[in-house]
């Protein structure tokens, strides 16, 4: 049967969000490049009038979803055990309004151009009982650890006004190429992002950027590398990776703001290809009910073997 024009009423659970959102969670599988251009098109409309991506809908808008013939590459793949076990296992707090994970490294946080499926599809297919199940922020394909989901609209519009308060504390475990200068402890840098035309995200410290500041310790120095914390007290788009590449000390395994061939040099020696970027902890205090959240996101088997090479390697030139 073909696909045809969808009309959707705004109930007070989808009040607020973001038309995009809203479409996403609609056309399942539907990669958000694809969304973008039925917006851009008109061929979605709100209340019979086009719309720009960042309208936020409201209580009694009608919307027109346009019918949206799939390509058999792009139909969501449906999960097999072994992915539907790992996510289950990397619970690390659920209540009845919020999820936290953590996310493996290479697992993208939403499906998108060459992606049938990310981890928020995976989730609501697992969890349909779920009706509401939406990212609170988002994590780079390649970083790894505490994700927040927010389980209920409620909470969602709590966790954003959390994060733009800046209430939410997050700790990073860092692994950056070479030794970190003793004498830098902040970096304070601001960001501009740019999208090319392939939808790819490129950040690059300018001053007319958005302010981004974030505070670095070291934990342990090595002979090619240095182990770090990092706290991001701004919450731009790769803050952390660009603020490392423009001290000189990239991420390692950051293909997209690092050095390729000392990349791949490192990757011999840690035996892993992996970008080395983790949340680590994360603490927040929910202000409708009081209740203090503090997770941390274990380090997992690549972390240990490449911090445990990490000790017997050699300087990288």
């Amino acid at each position: 049967m073909k696909p045809v024009v969808t009309w959707k009423t705004i109930d007070d659970a989808a009040a607020g969000q973001r038309i995009d959102n809203f479409l996403l969670t609609q056309l399942k599988g539907v990669p958000r490049s694809r969304v973008y251009r039925l917006i851009r098109k008109g061929e979605v409309r709100v209340n019979k009038k086009r719309i720009e991506q960042t309208y936020r809908l409201q209580l009694e808008d009608v919307v027109r979803i346009p019918p949206v013939q799939m390509d058999a590459e792009q139909l969501p793949v449906k999960l097999n055990d072994a992915v539907t076990a790992r996510l289950n296992d990397s619970i690390l707090y659920e209540d009845d309004k919020l999820l936290i994970l953590n996310k493996p490294a290479g697992m993208a946080v939403h499906g998108g151009t060459g992606i049938q499926g990310g981890l928020i599809e995976y989730l609501r297919e697992i969890r349909p009982q779920n009706k509401f199940l939406e990212l609170a922020h988002r994590l780079d394909r390649d970083t790894s650890g505490c994700l927040m989901i927010a389980k209920s609209r409620a909470m969602l519009v709590e966790l954003h006004e959390l994060l733009r308060d800046r209430e939410v504390r997050k700790i990073y475990r860092v692994l950056v190429v070479g030794s970190w200068p003793k004498q830098v402890h902040k970096v304070d840098a601001p960001l501009q992002k740019n999208v090319l035309s392939s939808g790819e995200r490129i950040v690059k410290v300018a001053r007319e950027g958005q302010e981004s500041v974030t505070t670095f310790n070291v934990i342990e120095r090595f002979p090619a590398i240095t182990l770090m914390e990092a706290f991001p007290h701004t919450g731009r788009t790769h803050q952390i990776r660009v603020h490392c590449a423009c001290t000189g000390h990239p991420v390692v395994g950051d293909d997209r703001y690092g050095e390729g061939k000392i990349n791949q040099e490192l990757s011999k020696q840690l035996d892993s290809k992996r970008m080395f970027l983790h949340a680590y902890t994360l603490k927040l205090t929910i202000p409708s009910t009081g209740v203090e959240i503090n997770v941390e996101a274990p380090l997992d088997d690549h972390w240990e073997t490449a911090i445990r090479r990490a000790a017997h390697g050699r300087k990288v030139v």
